[in-house]
């Protein structure tokens, strides 16, 4: 299905894992796509080599979202092309800090750094890039389309650190004011996965501890899967096709049911 034939995206954070998957994803369906990234430039060059294997055309830019000056190179970048139609908020940081209740586990430099990147820089991006997501909207009259990668740690305050599930509530909070502000020309929703099996949680833990952990959330949701990039994705594709042209300031909880517990019965 090429069902986003011609239309021009850009995925923050998308050298690895979830924004590698949707970036694939969206050329796989007909989108040109801009891959950013901070410091994976080996993986940047092979997740656009992904995407043209799919037949996009690419760009690979440098950029951290959280800095104004790199948020213009990401839109002058979009530039080239003339519009821009979709746009996915999914760079991300994170301290892990896992005990909620060990207030000295995070400072005040650790939440400045996370809110920094997680909320900040995802309105720094939309800034940058609002003339050429309106340009889109003026140029097709169809909405153009952001989704802002949150997390289930914004509904239900659980997660890596306190930090990071405020900084995701504020996300989920800034899509509201963005959605209801920026229609008819702009969407803009969220989804908010749970455990995903990327390097995200890789990298904190062995891969004994790892497996362990993947076999736990098997056992504590009502779907008894743990989440891949891939699945999550997939939900994000909705929110980037046409399939949800009627649907503005969502939230959407793709975690395999997790926020509901399993059922004890």
């Amino acid at each position: 299905m090429r069902d986003l034939e011609g239309r021009k995206a850009l995925v923050t954070g998308s050298a690895t894992g979830l924004g590698r998957s949707i970036a694939v994803k969206l050329a796989a369906r007909g989108a040109d796509v801009i891959i950013n990234y901070t410091r994976s430039s080996g993986e940047a060059e092979a997740a656009a080599d992904l995407c043209r294997a799919a037949g996009a055309q690419v760009q690979v830019v440098k950029a951290n979202v959280a800095d104004p000056t790199d948020c213009k190179a990401l839109a002058e970048a979009a530039q080239s092309w003339g519009q821009l139609d979709i746009l996915v908020n999914n760079a991300g940081i994170t301290r892990h800090a896992r005990d909620h209740s060990d207030l000295d586990a995070l400072s005040k430099d650790d939440f400045m750094a996370i809110y920094e990147v997680n909320v900040v820089g995802s309105y720094l991006v939309l800034q940058a890039l609002k003339p050429l997501l309106v340009a889109a909207y003026q140029n097709t009259g169809r909405a153009s389309t952001v989704l802002n990668t949150s997390s289930i740690a914004g509904v239900k305050g659980v997660g890596s650190s306190v930090a990071y599930a405020a900084s995701k509530g504020a996300l989920n909070t800034m899509t509201l004011s963005l959605a209801r502000a920026l229609g008819p020309a702009i969407r803009v929703n969220a989804i908010c996965p749970g455990f995903i099996g990327t390097r995200w949680f890789k990298d904190t833990m062995d891969e004994a501890a790892f497996d362990t952990t993947l076999r736990q959330i098997e056992t504590l949701t009502p779907l008894a899967q743990a989440s891949g990039p891939d699945d999550i994705a997939d939900a994000a594709l909705f929110f980037l096709s046409d399939a949800s042209r009627h649907v503005t300031g969502e939230m959407l909880l793709v975690d395999a049911g997790m926020h509901l517990g399993k059922s004890r019965a």
